[in-house]
């Protein structure tokens, strides 16, 4: 397959079956019919019964969703950057690469408005309230969001409002020349990404969209916060030798 409109869109999951199921069926809804758009959950390494619950909730819906691609299971937990580029290695010749959330924070109708934008460049989701969008986040979240894009672009030099936001589109042509460059596969692998791609010439947009955010997530606000500023001043000493 080599439609240059085509779009493989990974979901990351790791215990996300008591989540994904209302998601997965609102993407069906809004991608049933949607030859160019093939969808890829990712079960990264769960452990116990939880990949049978998604592969029994995505053998329910392949029969009348040609674009649901069959569960990927990986044997051991890789960090959801691990899942997104497993989930991309498995792509079919699509010309472009993306990611959502599991959780529904970002509705299905917000992935189907961002990635009908595809044309020219990565487009990065982001929750800003600006041109009409509604972002519904408890506040110690968004606080801590707030700190760490501010980190993000002070020690990177890249003047970004949200890189974290769990929905992003990047070109197969443009992720195929960066790739192996990225190391990272935990939270902050899309920092890294995101410098990778600048530095290779790449566009890349801030798309703002609504968000509402849903309970259960497994970002841990402190450790896992002072594990992303370690990853950020790791991609900033390793960026310096993709610039020789």
């Amino acid at each position: 397959m080599n439609d240059a409109g085509t779009v493989r869109l990974v979901i990351p999951c790791f215990r996300e079956s008591g989540r994904v199921g209302q998601f997965l069926r609102d993407l069906a809804a809004t991608f049933g019919s949607d030859e160019s758009v093939h969808v890829q959950l990712v079960d990264d390494g769960s452990g116990g019964d939880e990949p049978d619950r998604l592969a029994a909730m995505v053998d329910a819906l392949r029969p009348a969703w040609t674009g649901l691609r069959p569960l990927l299971k990986l044997p051991q937990n890789q960090g959801k950057g691990g899942a997104v580029y497993s989930g991309w290695a498995t792509s079919e010749g699509e010309a472009w690469l993306a990611f959502v959330d599991a959780d529904g924070s970002c509705s299905a109708l917000e992935v189907k408005r961002l990635l009908a934008m595809r044309g020219r460049g990565a487009l990065f989701a982001s929750r800003v309230k600006m041109m009409g969008r509604s972002i519904h986040r408890h506040w110690h979240r968004h606080l801590m969001g707030r700190v760490f894009a501010t980190i993000v672009s002070e020690l990177l030099n890249i003047p970004i409002y949200d890189s974290q936001c769990g929905l992003k589109l990047v070109p197969r042509a443009v992720f195929d020349a960066v790739k192996a460059k990225l190391e990272l596969r935990g939270f902050s692998f899309d920092v890294e990404l995101l410098c990778a791609l600048l530095d290779t010439g790449c566009e890349v947009t801030e798309v703002p969209i609504d968000w509402y955010e849903v309970p259960g997530g497994k970002v841990h606000l402190i450790r896992d916060s002072w594990r992303m500023v370690r990853d950020v001043l790791n991609v900033r000493e390793r960026r310096k030798t993709w610039m020789k």
